[in-house]
């Protein structure tokens, strides 16, 4: 099995270079963002152990690029920070697990062991209804062929209404997925969102395909104008 490691830590490259060969591993290494990526695009791997702070380019947009570019080549993150942000920021890019440093050897040959026998998706979801397009790894939205730019809190809402797609979501659901259960702000927030959503995935496009549902909340219609 072949293992591309995007590491700047040499004596870390280096350990992992000759743990993973011990474990019958086939092993690359690249030791900066830029590097990482020719190699990741260029040269066939069965996975790849990205560290998220790297010189030229970092993790996050080595990662991003890659899934741009159709590499969907399981992907394990690795970086000192250890937060629940940046995991999730990893993971919505498109990579498929993640480990923070100091991390246990044995523990980071299970992952992997784990990601190639799940082998690499095909492609991951993209959320669609009729022309409008969402990708949740690139985080880029499109429709009828059109970049669209979202804020973060409109790409959560956006993406939670397209998962519930042709059905009533109530203001509490969007409250508790979108913003947290937590959140005690004016409920009205919601109402404010889905108008900013309307001027830019609707009215632009002549499309009116989020509808107000009396009494309950809103449906983003999977089909029709």
């Amino acid at each position: 099995m072949r293992v591309l490691v995007v590491e700047d830590e040499r004596g870390l490259a280096a350990g992992l270079e000759h743990g993973l060969a011990a474990e019958g591993f086939v092993t690359n290494i690249a030791y900066d963002g830029v590097d990482g990526l020719w190699r990741a695009v260029n040269e066939t791997h069965d996975v790849i152990v990205l560290d998220i702070m790297l010189p030229g380019l970092s993790g996050y947009e080595v990662l991003k690029r890659l899934r741009e570019a159709g590499v969907w080549t399981p992907v394990l993150m690795l970086t000192a920070k250890d937060g629940e942000y940046d995991e999730a920021d990893a993971l919505d890019l498109g990579a498929d697990d993640y480990l923070a440093k100091p991390f246990s050897y044995v523990v980071l040959v299970a992952h992997l062991r784990a990601l190639l026998r799940r082998g690499a998706p095909a492609r991951p979801a993209v959320l669609t209804a009729d022309d409008l397009t969402l990708d949740p790894a690139s985080r880029r939205c499109h429709r009828a062929g059109r970049e669209i730019d979202l804020t973060a809190r409109e790409f959560a809402l956006l993406e939670f209404l397209l998962r519930h797609r042709d059905e009533a979501v109530s203001k509490t659901d969007i409250l508790t997925h979108v913003w947290d259960e937590n959140y005690d702000g004016d409920a009205n927030i919601v109402e404010v969102y889905i108008g900013y959503l309307r001027r830019k995935i609707d009215v632009p496009f002549d499309r009116q395909s989020i509808d107000t549902i009396r009494g309950t909340g809103y449906r983003l219609r999977g089909t029709g104008q």
